[in-house]
């Protein structure tokens, strides 16, 4: 265990003023989508899907009480029997990436990975939010 202090990462993270040759870069925290869908282990898959899809989404952030990202579920896991459990279909422990990181650097990660959408949390990992493709300028 260890004595967490916030920090520079924290500060940008939050949105808040900065100044110096990197200022005006977007970063994640300046298009992240909050209104993402979230979801319990303990909740049926079918009525999480039923909600995710009438919201517009294809995805959804698997949360504790306290709103810690446990797992991920995106459209080919919504698509799986209605009657399971969230926590028998969800993928576990997701990369998470925080607020500060520059929307150009997501692209490419997004790129790279072939990724649709990604988690993005604070430092003791609370759901800020969800960032898809076109946020960050892809297709």
């Amino acid at each position: 265990m260890y004595d967490y202090r916030t920090g520079k990462q924290d500060w940008l993270g939050a949105g808040l003023p900065t100044e110096g040759t990197l200022a005006q870069r977007p970063r994640l925290v300046d298009v992240v989508r909050r209104d993402a869908p979230t979801c319990s282990l303990a909740e049926r898959l079918g009525d999480v899907r039923d909600r995710v899809i009438a919201a517009g989404w294809d995805a959804c952030v698997v949360v504790s009480q306290d709103r810690v990202v446990l797992g991920l579920l995106r459209a080919k896991e919504l698509q799986a029997d209605p009657h399971l459990l969230v926590e028998r279909v969800m993928r576990p422990g997701p990369s998470t990436y925080r607020p500060f990181v520059s929307v150009e650097e997501m692209r490419r990660t997004m790129t790279e990975r072939n990724l649709e959408n990604s988690p993005v949390t604070t430092s003791d990992g609370k759901l800020v939010g969800l960032v898809r493709k076109q946020d960050v300028g892809l297709r």
